[in-house]
């Protein structure tokens, strides 16, 4: 039965009305919620505030570095010290190395540009951080109702957005009903914000349906592959920052590598690719195990034990990329509109700003009686903050790598060290992008094809005993979440001319080229997908549409 089949069937669905909506429990969508609560608790007023999630509870499905700048966390909630933020082991130094094959280089203090200093920084897990903004957000009042995944956006009459409808639950993988069937629910409010993370699912959908992106640069993401290690204390360092540039990249390939010490001896630590690669041999995972070889690295993992993997998409398409963050009845914020800062290396910071700056904007349009229309004071508020100063002088980062690491780097320290000292505070000249990211692959027979080493299993890893580490599950008898435009596409043009490239970007071994016999053909392991929207990013021709699981499935991240 389609979708709307069983709907006919089975409904009308249960509508629950709010306020407030905000789809996705992140460090902005919980922001948003804390900010309009605690404007109704000083001004008195009564202002319903639901937040959905479609992980098990906030946090599971969270992954980042993270070093994250508690400059937001500060303005929202300035005794966050006192009420006990899992913020716990600040910054203490910073290591930025370019590294060859078998060495390094360690770029001297002085020389190492703004955005990579640190100071007055945390080194954190941000799922954990988002548990205790969770708690937070139900001391003041906020419904939270993890294991829902919106599924759906709902729509008024005048095409402005009225809400989310949760996927069904139950449904089997022929497209029927089972016996543990349930229909999915409406919420709607008088404004909903899309806080689903690096390309949302029901945001990719809004910026098409309101022409979001009309006149901006197409975005741009990389992804980030990343594990958590318990060292050998000897050789743990808490508080010690390292980034790396440089091998195991080409340098017509954007991407960099990052070990955070934590406390407690563990140290996290990945690999982020651009996904405008080029060549369709390359796999970012692999490359992350490779990284993992490096003398620097290994020595500090060796001895030590690998306690969980994740993967995820990131934003890094700059200010110039930026949607319209707003539309009839609501409004993106977070990596779902794209205010990550590559060039920092951080987006929490941001997220929590953009969603602040929506929820201040949501409090006054309702209070005054508004609702569905758009909420053009969070744009406005934008544009005179401090994210939008600090977005603007990094804007040019990742435009700068295109054209190649060497020039790359070179600019970047034009702009992001020298012209500080100078006193200018953004670059005279803008760059711009013209080609999306799924365009930039090149035939296979024009690439060097990469070989790279097998696991040994004590350092390197193969997809699937990292899978497992990832706590990843969905319930199997559900219609993939994986889907395809076109059956043919994969083999007819992504095996014929890139040499079936889903088999490699995908960090979790979803995609598969098998031949049963009667020929090749894809085959699609739902099960295993981590969440990370690669697919739906990278396929060459845009076949792959990433679509919701059902509620409470996908990876189950602990201390990510």
């Amino acid at each position: 039965m389609t979708p709307q089949a069983i709907l006919e069937q089975f409904g009308p669905r249960e509508a629950m009305e709010y306020d407030v909506l905000v789809v996705g429990a992140g460090p902005g969508g919980l922001a948003t919620a804390i900010r309009v609560k605690q404007l109704a608790a000083e001004q008195g007023k009564e202002v319903s505030v639901v937040v959905l999630e479609k992980g098990s509870e906030p946090g599971v499905h969270i992954l980042s570095g993270a070093v994250m700048d508690p400059r937001a966390l500060t303005e929202l909630i300035p005794n966050w010290k006192e009420l006990g933020a899992p913020l716990k082991q600040p910054v203490t130094a910073d290591d930025v190395l370019f590294l060859t094959e078998k060495g390094s280089w360690r770029t001297p203090d002085w020389l190492v540009p703004l955005p990579m200093h640190n100071e007055g920084n945390y080194v954190i897990s941000l799922g954990n951080v988002v548990r205790w903004l969770a708690q937070q957000a139900e001391a003041l009042g906020v419904e939270i109702f993890p294991g829902f995944a919106a599924a759906e956006v709902l729509y008024n009459g005048d095409g402005s957005v009225k809400g989310v409808a949760t996927g069904n639950l139950g449904v089997g993988k022929d497209g029927e009903p089972t016996e543990s069937f349930q229909l999915g629910m409406e919420l709607h409010a008088k404004y909903t914000i899309f806080a689903e993370g690096a390309r949302g699912h029901l945001g990719k959908q809004l910026i098409r349906n309101f022409k979001l992106d009309e006149g901006r640069d197409p975005p741009s993401w990389a992804i980030g592959v990343k594990e958590l290690w318990e060292i050998d204390p000897a050789k743990a360092r808490p508080g010690l920052v390292v980034h790396t540039a440089g091998w195991p990249m080409d340098t017509q390939t954007f991407g960099g590598g990052f070990l955070y010490h934590y406390e407690d001896n563990k140290v996290t630590l990945g690999l982020v690719v651009g996904l405008d690669y080029q060549n369709p041999w390359l796999s970012p995972f692999e490359e992350m195990q490779r990284w993992k070889t490096h003398p620097r690295i290994r020595e500090v993992l060796e001895g030590g034990k690998r306690l969980s993997y994740g993967a995820r998409a990131i934003n890094n398409g700059g200010l110039q990329s930026l949607p319209k963050t707003v539309f009839p009845g609501g409004a993106l914020i977070g990596c779902d509109a794209g205010f990550m800062n590559a060039a920092r290396i951080k987006g929490s910071h941001a997220a929590i700003k953009s969603g602040m700056l929506a929820g201040e904007a949501a409090f006054a349009a309702v209070t005054a009686g508004r609702q569905h229309d758009e909420l053009a004071a969070y744009p406005d508020a934008f544009e005179k903050s401090w994210l939008r100063d600090e977005l603007s002088a990094s804007r040019n980062f990742k435009p700068w790598f295109k054209k190649g690491f060497w020039i790359g780097s070179l600019m970047t320290g034009i702009e992001q060290w020298l012209m500080p000292k100078l006193g200018i505070k953004s670059p005279p000249w803008t760059l711009h992008r013209d080609k999306p990211d799924h365009a930039m692959l090149k035939p296979a027979a024009e690439c060097p094809k990469i070989e790279y080493p097998r696991p040994d299993g004590k350092l390197t890893f193969d997809r699937l005993s990292s899978v497992f580490v990832s706590n990843t599950n969905h319930e199997e008898n559900q219609p993939a979440h994986l889907t395809l435009k076109d059956a043919s596409v994969p083999v007819q043009v992504n095996l014929a001319q890139y040499a079936g490239p889903e088999s490699r970007y995908c960090p979790a071994g979803v995609y598969e080229f098998v031949n049963d016999g009667s020929g090749e053909r894809l085959q699609i392991n739902a099960q295993n997908c981590v969440h990370c929207k690669t697919c739906d990013i990278k396929d060459p021709k845009q076949n792959i549409v990433w679509v919701t699981p059902e509620g409470g499935g996908g990876p189950n991240y602990a201390g990510m």
